[in-house]
């Protein structure tokens, strides 16, 4: 096909509302870029093309004088009009759908990459049983948009780059608040906001540990550590959980040398277990003696219905081996983006310039109004709501496991936390059963897909969320889980 047909099957559509130069002028760009005009080709004569495509001249002059003028064309209008023969192009086009054929990734950006980094996001409104939410239904919206009015009213200072630590009434606020519930020791010099705790445990990965440091994780456990020790290139090692939470002596055994634990104490994710003190001074005991990070991802403990708070690990350490992490997503909503650490004193500083450098800081106006949420005592009256809110809705999911599942599934610990896990009588497909539910509109996670190796995984079971639902929903889902489950 010579170039002036070529040109000739342009589609321009008069009634669009981009200008019939303008079409042209991206038409023959386009065309430039992908290939299909090769450097050095004449453009045919503008009364030609015109006469060719139905168009006046002067549309195709102005379209000419564009691609000139941005360095496409070379010659003069009138006298012959040529494709710039000093474009950079390609020799071929890359093949379609694989946009890394020019620049493969380096070797730390392909840990970011596949199946064993991907972290799961939710779709839709929230179904039962959805896991990792709170009750959308149960937040004051309206008190959060009074305070957020007000604030904009009256704009604050702080709306310019503010300090990358975060807000300091914020960081005093949440002092005061894990002082008092969780018994963390700290002060707001020690508080480090962050976009979610995710954030926080990149940090954490990124600059404690070194190409092939060893990290200790809980297995089954949060796949969110295992993706952020992967892109930081650290040596991932699982360590087996029991009743009484990380089994340390195991650790112990098989990583003797690991630079870092990461737990979950108060709520094991996902079995729901607690750790025991002595495997709490027991896992202390090992990061003193190989001078070794703990970090305490505490991501849910506002929620406990048996029994009295749980202290946290931080508030034994005695040798500043512990990093706090926390959380707003599950008290408050997941879309706040805000969680914070709680870092030895020792740390802080590289943090907060690490923290600028990715970032700058966390955006200002939410951190402004959770503050105000938290001193006006809208945070504490929130969490009383939403914990009692929870417990009815955990007993409802207890009694369905019970009346319409209990010859598939065996609830585990359920005292404390927004989900349970339950575990199949007879060991069965859960990602294949997850899959089918979800075909049925209800959703639930695979308690085997918790496991580093899944192919391996001690047990197999749902993981099913009760906080973001109402009891009605859940007592009519259950049914139809047990429908599948039955199939």
């Amino acid at each position: 096909m010579h170039l002036a047909d070529s040109l000739a099957t342009l589609m321009l559509t008069p009634a669009a509302g981009t200008p019939m130069f303008r079409q042209l002028y991206e038409g023959i760009k386009q065309s430039v870029l992908s290939g299909k005009i090769s450097p050095g080709a004449q453009l045919p004569p503008t009364r030609e093309l015109a006469r060719q495509l139905g168009i006046s001249r002067q549309t195709v002059l102005n379209a000419y004088e564009h691609l000139m003028a941005e360095g496409y064309l070379s010659g003069t209008v009138g006298k012959g009009t040529f494709i710039s023969r000093t474009l950079p192009l390609p020799a071929r086009p890359p093949k379609a759908g694989n946009p890394r054929a020019l620049r493969p990734l380096s070797a730390r950006g392909e840990c970011f990459v596949g199946p064993q980094a991907a972290l799961n996001t939710h779709e839709g409104a929230p179904k039962a049983f959805r896991i990792g939410m709170p009750g959308l239904d149960l937040f004051p919206f309206d008190v959060w948009a009074r305070l957020e009015a007000r604030r904009w009213r009256h704009p604050p200072h702080e709306l310019g780059y503010s300090d990358p630590i975060g807000y300091l009434p914020l960081r005093e606020a949440l002092a005061g608040y894990l002082g008092a519930s969780r018994g963390v020791h700290c002060d707001p010099g020690q508080i480090l906001i962050t976009a979610g705790s995710q954030q926080a445990l990149f940090l954490i990965a990124t600059l404690l540990l070194a190409p092939g440091d060893a990290a200790w994780i809980e297995d089954p456990g949060y796949r969110g550590i295992s993706a952020s020790l992967r892109a930081a290139q650290a040596h991932v090692c699982p360590v087996p959980v029991d009743g009484e939470g990380i089994s340390v002596s195991s650790g112990r055994t098989s990583w003797p040398e690991a630079k870092l634990a990461y737990v979950t104490p108060s709520h094991q994710l996902p079995l729901g277990t607690t750790m025991s003190l002595t495997r709490r001074l027991d896992l202390l005991a090992w990061a003193k003696e190989n001078k070794a990070w703990i970090v305490e991802d505490d991501y849910d403990s506002e929620y406990r219905y048996t029994g009295p708070p749980l202290a946290s690990l931080q508030s034994l350490d005695q040798t500043g081996s512990v990093i706090y992490v926390g959380t707003l997503s599950k008290v408050l909503f997941p879309g706040l983006r805000l969680g914070y650490m709680v870092l030895p004193p020792a740390l802080v500083d590289a943090f907060v310039q690490a923290r600028a450098i990715m970032d700058r800081h966390a955006a200002i106006v939410p951190q402004i109004v959770l503050a105000d949420f938290i001193t006006e005592g809208h945070f504490g009256r929130h969490i009383k709501r939403t914990r009692e809110a929870y417990a009815e809705r955990r007993i409802a999911l207890l009694d369905a496991i019970g009346t319409h599942l209990a010859g598939h599934l065996v609830a585990g610990a359920a005292d404390a936390g927004l989900q349970l896990s339950a575990t199949f009588i007879r060991r069965r497909d859960d990602e294949a059963l997850v899959r089918r539910a979800r075909e049925k509109g209800i959703e639930s996670r695979a308690l085997s897909g918790f496991y580093l190796d899944r192919d391996n995984a001690r047990l197999s079971g749902l993981v099913l969320g009760f906080a973001p639902i109402s009891v009605e929903d859940i007592r009519r889902a259950a049914p139809a889980l047990r429908d599948v489950l039955d199939e």
